[in-house]
């Protein structure tokens, strides 16, 4: 069955950087683009980032563009996110999920943003 496991999350001054790594495992990783999404308590989903099968093309939602960046590594089975200039807003659950949509994601990983 479909495994994702997220981490590297953690408390963060604003203006600093965090990097998110998600492991999959239970299907054919490198086929599947993935997502990332995150939530705030009380909150709907919010769509953060995209990144294609192959890890060529990536898109993100414009309240992170220009400070995230999406990789992944189809060897490691591995999707990444790059977080930089963090801001008290991008507090929130962030979580990896198998494209398409999100139903199918993992635990998630806690970013805190605060000084």
């Amino acid at each position: 069955q479909v495994q994702l496991v997220e981490s590297g999350g953690g408390l963060v001054q604003p203006g600093g950087s965090l990097i998110l790594s998600c492991a999959a495992s239970g299907f054919t990783f490198s086929t599947f683009s993935m997502n990332w999404v995150r939530q705030v308590p009380g909150k709907e989903l919010e769509w953060v980032s995209a990144i294609d099968s192959a890890g060529k093309n990536a898109a993100y939602a414009d309240s992170v563009k220009d400070r995230f960046s999406c990789s992944r590594d189809n060897a490691k089975n591995m999707v990444y996110l790059q977080m930089n200039d963090l801001k008290p807003e991008d507090t929130a659950v962030y979580y990896c999920a198998k494209a398409p949509g999100w139903n199918q994601r993992g635990q998630g990983t806690q970013v805190t943003v605060s000084s």
